[in-house]
């Protein structure tokens, strides 16, 4: 499924990340008590009746010389070149500023279509500057207050009022779309590459179909399979090669279309925070997951090494702590053997559906083994325990007050299920209901 795209840019302290969280509705991430993974959103995704679209925020563009507004201004305009419909989004307190028109000269450029959001409208005084933005030149002005929730719904309108129902992707339900992530200059598409040139794979003639990522069609042992390579996507200038975060753009467009994440880190330069980034977006949209480590012929004791750089791996991503790890060279072919039989063993994982009866007897000897703590000389009850849903695997508890579950309760309950079902490379999200819900 192809979203559309809306990019918000303003100059600094306008109020675009408030606005940014209406539009995407601050959803809970699954890795929430993880310090470090999700901080600096840049990206997520919304919902406006049949509508879902892809939010873009962006730093906010100031007139100073400095090398960060530089990089700021680049990543804006590479955001801009992302976008359908692009929020401008202006501060109503303060009027039209010097910066306001900078913003401006850098959007009439871009030929797309752009909505004036006039924002921190919430008094009578703020309401006599809004006619001063008219002189921007534009066609469309929306008052709003991103604080106090006013005038967001007109914004959303306005903004997906030209968008399509989403097409569905073309490919019949048996197929196993995966797709290769990870930062620049990590090897992804040489991993592609090496992935169909393996002995095992057919590839078909619609390889590169015309979307933002090149899908490429291919079986392995019987089985049809699409890789959606984010890789080679890069447009010319340098605006593409300084921002590596916007290579997440593209990445994130390919999550959305994917069952099953690789996530590609480079052996020789090791791990850096950036791939922790990039495998936390894979996580929040509840996709498999498998950790490749790629250009593993750059190490030289390879079999000691392999022992030492897994134990790395599993610190550095400890919220991923159940994602199989594959090293392997695309280059020289080397391990390539080992990389298809985990995608499809991650991608059956996620498809698994556990009995109910079953899955109560692991709850309930859960519990004996390690009651849960109680608050204030009230204790969790759980009645009842179901698989509500698949890909990813989705339990519902019913209990008596679900104030009550401690964060690492459920993750002990996580880890209980995990040891009696094989869910290897797939998150788990858990609902606890009230009794009366």
């Amino acid at each position: 499924m192809k979203l559309p795209t809306i990019a918000l840019v303003g100059r600094p302290n306008v109020g675009k990340s408030t606005i940014f969280n209406r539009l995407v509705g601050k959803k809970q991430a699954i890795i929430e008590d993880t310090p470090g993974v999700t901080r600096d959103r840049i990206y997520g995704t919304g919902t406006y009746f049949d509508y879902k679209f892809n939010v873009i925020d962006t730093g906010g563009i100031d007139i100073g010389f400095d090398t960060f507004n530089k990089d700021i201004r680049n990543q804006a305009e590479l955001a801009i070149d992302e976008a359908d419909v692009v929020i401008f989004v202006v501060d109503g307190k303060e009027g039209l500023t010097t910066n306001d028109l900078v913003v401006r000269d850098i959007l009439r450029k871009s030929n797309k279509r752009i909505i004036v959001a006039i924002n921190k409208i919430d008094n009578k005084k703020s309401m006599e500057n809004i006619y001063d933005f008219y002189e921007l030149g534009f066609d469309n002005y929306i008052p709003i207050s991103g604080s106090h929730n006013i005038g967001i719904d007109d914004l959303i309108k306005e903004a997906t009022k030209e968008f399509k129902k989403q097409e569905l992707d073309d490919y019949d339900s048996d197929v196993v779309k995966f797709c290769v992530i990870g930062r620049p200059n990590v090897g992804k598409s040489s991993l592609v590459n090496a992935i169909l040139n393996e002995d095992r794979v057919i590839v078909s003639d619609v390889a590169g179909t015309t979307r933002d990522t090149v899908d490429t069609p291919f079986t392995y042992e019987k089985q049809k399979f699409v890789v959606i390579d984010t890789a080679g996507m890069r447009k010319k200038g340098r605006v593409y090669e300084t921002i590596e975060k916007y290579s997440l753009l593209r990445s994130m467009k390919a999550i959305d279309r994917s069952d099953v994440c690789l996530v590609v880190i480079n052996a020789e330069e090791g791990i850096i925070e950036h791939d922790k980034h990039i495998a936390s977006y894979a996580l929040e949209a509840g996709k498999s997951l498998v950790l490749v480590v790629n250009k593993w012929d750059t190490i030289d004791d390879k079999d000691q090494g392999i022992k030492e750089f897994k134990e790395k791996v599993r610190a550095e991503f400890q919220f991923l702590s159940y994602v199989p790890i594959v090293f392997l060279s695309a280059k020289t072919k080397k391990r390539m053997h080992t990389l298809m039989p985990e995608v499809i063993k991650v991608f059956n994982n996620s498809k698994r559906e556990v009995k109910t009866s079953i899955l109560n007897d692991v709850i309930v000897d859960a519990v004996s083994l390690q009651s849960p703590p109680s608050y204030k000389g009230k204790k969790l009850k759980i009645y009842f325990t179901s698989q509500t849903g698949y890909a990813p695997p989705k339990f519902t508890f019913h209990v008596n007050n679900k104030g009550l579950v401690h964060f690492s309760y459920e993750r002990y309950l996580e880890n209980k299920i995990r040891e009696s079902f094989d869910f290897e490379g797939v998150p788990i999200v858990f609902q606890f209901k009230n009794r009366n819900e």
